[in-house]
């Protein structure tokens, strides 16, 4: 691994170092401590990190103000690294950065405190995509990875266009759901990166459909079709929203060993009457073999 996320932690955490150093040494730039707006971050999730304030022990430690740490996925950097083109588009978006405002409310950004050269130079070797193979031997590109909630919940578009030279078909994943993550990957990922999907799998299972339709997670084993009828409509929300983008969607259902007959045929009717296929997928008991039908539907 190119050590991406170490890079963009190590990237995140100069910028905060150089802006509090700005300020101690004159504040040329008139920044307003009360307003800083960037923080630290931390690959790790420590609920004792999120509020602090640093600065503290004397003079030679600078001005004491609240500060706190994020997770390291939700840093802007990880955002830019993932939307980034090349090296100079990365360094412009970086340079862009808002760090925090002057006491005018005015904002002031990481390229007049000269940081994103140097933040650059700690993600230059990160910016590579990392090939892995996963368990039977598929390549696999893993880099990058903002939160879809904060951000736009997708992998890099360096790793989702050096895949598209490299082979026939791509895969790639939008996080947090096609209302979220998906919207944002067609909103914002593939007009940054000048692609269009030909085809969107939308993921769901039975156990969250009967959720969905009331059903209490203790009770979710049981069969129950009045409930996953009325949780459908979560489902054609989704398929209805993917239609709109003007993308053919295929729906996979996860298999559960709690899954009856009657309740999977009851997913399929209701998405063939939506105008869209349904297929089972069981590769977490069975491997690639057991997605193998949604895979074949895609390619159609």
């Amino acid at each position: 691994f190119t050590g991406d996320f170490h890079a963009i932690t190590s990237a995140n955490n100069l910028l905060a170092a150089l802006l509090d150093n700005h300020i101690y040494w004159g504040n040329a730039l008139g920044i307003d401590p009360r307003r800083v707006a960037w923080r630290r971050v931390l690959d790790m999730n420590d609920r004792a990190l999120r509020s602090v304030v640093s600065s503290l022990g004397g003079v030679a430690n600078g001005f004491p103000r609240e500060d706190g740490f994020d997770i390291t996925v939700a840093s802007e950097v990880m955002a830019i690294f993932c939307l980034a083109h090349n090296l100079d588009d990365l360094k412009k978006r970086l340079g862009n950065i808002v760090v925090g405002y002057t006491r005018d409310r005015k904002p002031v950004r990481a390229g007049e405190l000269k940081a994103h050269g140097a933040m650059t130079v700690l993600l230059k070797e990160a910016l590579a995509p990392n090939l892995v193979q996963t368990l039977e031997g598929t390549p696999a590109f893993i880099h990058g990875g903002p939160f879809a909630n904060i951000a736009h919940g997708c992998n890099s578009v360096l790793a989702t266009t050096t895949a598209l030279k490299l082979t026939d078909y791509v895969v790639t994943e939008a996080g947090f759901g096609a209302d979220l993550g998906g919207e944002k990957f067609m909103d914002i990922k593939c007009r940054k990166a000048g692609i269009t999907p030909d085809c969107a799998v939308l993921v769901a299972t039975i156990r969250a459909l009967k959720m969905h339709g009331g059903v209490k997670k203790e009770d979710l084993k049981q069969e129950n079709l009045k409930a996953l009828e009325a949780g459908m409509s979560n489902l054609q929300r989704h398929v209805e929203n993917i239609q709109k983008l003007g993308i053919v969607p295929v729906v996979s259902i996860n298999r559960f060993s709690a899954d009856s007959e009657a309740e999977i045929n009851l997913v399929k009717e209701k998405c063939k009457a939506l105008g869209v296929e349904a297929l089972m997928a069981d590769h977490w008991a069975m491997g690639g073999e057991g997605a193998a039908d949604v895979a074949r539907a895609v390619v159609k």
